[in-house]
């Protein structure tokens, strides 16, 4: 049954470790989490009120989306004030309570930190473009047009051109975002400072880390060479993928500058830094040479992988193999940005993706909802815009509002996110009357049941919260079984991604082996195996006594 990897990964002492790497960081999208005043849209005070079900759920951080004053033309990931709050989400003293309340229930508060880009309504952007001599003019990147009176170079944005024309000043500015996102110019030292100082602003207010937005696209080429051709490219992605992007995304430059955002954050006891990287073979140089960078670079790779067993396996050998000495892996399986696992991978596998998250060596980074196995919603073309103004729907033809909807809280009209009579910010998903926290709490056999025991044990288990990983063989193509081990104490993790039974070979445990856990819930007494018989979408864990 047993596999070695090439490069096995040693025991760990799991009482040197830090919060964030035993861990599990919960994410939220403050705008359909929880509506405290009724408007319809999700705020602090929501979060608040709902601190007690996130403790019950034993994860130790919450990840908040971004919450600062924005025009919200990219629902907050164009900032226009990088150190106030939207009064849409509440106040400062709001905030104030929140931090206070987290901390209290020994949780710790991740913040977005969106160094990359502003909103066009930032008084830094309305003084750069203001006239080609104000002090901040090159806060931002601005170029002459072509000489042909043309954009500056082929860069483009995630929906188009990256550089828009502005008549005042006669020149182009770049965003690789919306045109109302224009990007900062690091090559200005006084940008960086500015940053920094952004970072010191929350973290002495006592917040306890930052997820930190496209951190790889932070620094461009001094020369706005064109970008090559993507040959992969196919009709219907995005516009970005029709290009490859050396010298707009990964340039050696921007590790000089997630190594000063480090050391700001190691001027504070005990803080985190999360780099939103997407799928590159330069992942791991985002730790530094020295381990100087980010914490943890986000592992995107379950997210956009195919949901298939041996699929699995090779990337998590290979990307334990790949880790420096000394890094600390994490794993991702859903977020605001991509469809829920739930609908990517099948409601029959959601329980196996859960098991894998929780079970996997490293820090497991959860989207709201999941623990419930909540799946895309439905957005009509013609949803609504009440209220606050805003338009509900996603900006770009490649909608990312399915996997926003409201949070499931209860069975009633609008799921318990905001009041019967108010017409929530997005729809509903249309199972929230069976896939929602009240009803799940109740349930013996539910998908939050399961969840609860699972970060249940993994608290408890200094196996499954720090200790080595080893691949296994699990005798089938449909199944992924590893071994987690601490201190003398063993655990096999078997996960059938197949619709049919699967038998996987335990006779190497000596016969002394008993159930813990089955993604079903439904097996109770501990026994002796020598095979693992699992049924069609199920997983177990087993103990090695």
């Amino acid at each position: 049954m047993e596999r070695e990897l090439a490069t096995s990964v040693p025991d760990a002492s799991v009482g040197d470790l830090t919060w964030w790497q035993t861990g599990i960081v919960y994410q939220i999208f403050p705008l359909t989490f929880m509506d405290a005043n009724g408007d319809g849209t999700g705020d602090l005070d929501g979060i608040t009120a709902r601190l007690d079900y996130l403790a019950s759920l034993s994860v130790d951080a919450v990840w908040l989306a971004p919450i600062y004053p924005s025009p919200m033309a990219d629902f907050g990931y164009d900032v226009s004030d990088h150190t106030a709050i939207n009064p849409l989400f509440g106040s400062m003293a709001d905030f104030d309570r929140l931090l206070a309340e987290v901390h209290a229930r020994g949780l710790r508060l991740i913040l977005d930190l969106v160094p990359n880009h502003t909103s066009d309504m930032h008084p830094w952007f309305l003084e750069s473009r203001a006239d080609r001599y104000n002090p901040k003019r090159d806060w931002y990147i601005w170029c002459d047009p072509a000489p042909d009176g043309s954009v500056p170079n082929n860069w483009v944005s995630y929906w188009g051109s990256a550089w828009t024309f502005d008549d005042r000043t006669g020149q182009y500015y770049l965003h690789q975002f919306r045109d109302s996102q224009p990007e900062l110019n690091y090559r200005n030292p006084l940008v960086l400072t500015a940053m920094l100082e952004v970072m010191r602003f929350w973290l002495d207010k006592g917040v306890d880390g930052f997820r930190v937005d496209v951190i790889a696209l932070l620094a461009k080429d001094e020369l706005f060479r064109d970008e090559p051709l993507n040959p992969d490219y196919q009709p219907g992605q995005m516009p970005y993928h029709s290009l490859q992007h050396p010298f707009t995304q990964d340039q050696p430059a921007v590790h000089d500058l997630i190594r000063a955002m480090r050391s700001v954050l190691d001027e504070y006891d005990d803080r985190v830094m999360l780099g939103e990287l997407d799928p590159i073979p330069n992942l791991m140089r985002y730790y530094g040479a020295a381990l100087d960078e980010c914490h943890l670079p986000f592992n995107f790779q379950l997210i956009y992988a195919p949901w298939d067993a041996q699929v699995i396996r090779r990337i998590v050998e290979q990307y334990e193999a790949a880790l420096p000495a000394g890094a600390w892996p994490n794993w991702v399986l859903g977020n605001h940005d991509q469809r829920r696992v739930a609908s990517r991978a099948g409601a029959n596998q959601a329980r196996i993706a859960q098991m894998l998250l929780l079970t996997l060596r490293g820090t497991p980074i959860l989207y709201y909802g999941d623990e419930l196995g909540m799946s895309d919603g439905v957005v009509p073309p013609d949803a609504l815009r009440e209220r606050t103004g805003l338009d509900p729907r996603d900006p770009s033809r490649f909608s990312r509002d399915p996997q926003r909807t409201p949070m499931q809280w209860g069975p009633q009209p609008n799921a318990g996110f905001c009041p019967p009579n108010v017409v929530p910010w997005l729809p509903v998903a249309t199972d929230y009357q069976r896939v929602n926290v009240e009803v799940e709490g109740h349930e013996p056999r539910s998908m939050l049941t399961l969840f609860r025991r699972l970060t249940a044990l993994r608290r408890a288990t200094p196996a499954l919260s720090g200790g080595s990983f080893r691949s296994l063989d699990g005798s089938s193509r449909y199944v992924f079984a590893f071994e987690r081990r601490a201190g003398g104490e063993s655990f096999v993790i078997a996960l059938n991604f197949g619709d049919t039974a699967q038998d996987v070979d335990a006779s190497r445990l000596g016969g002394r082996a008993e159930l813990v856990l089955s993604t079903e819930l439904d097996r109770h007494v501990p026994r002796s195996l020598t095979r693992i018989r699992l049924r069609a979408n199920e997983g177990v864990i087993v103990r090695v006594l």
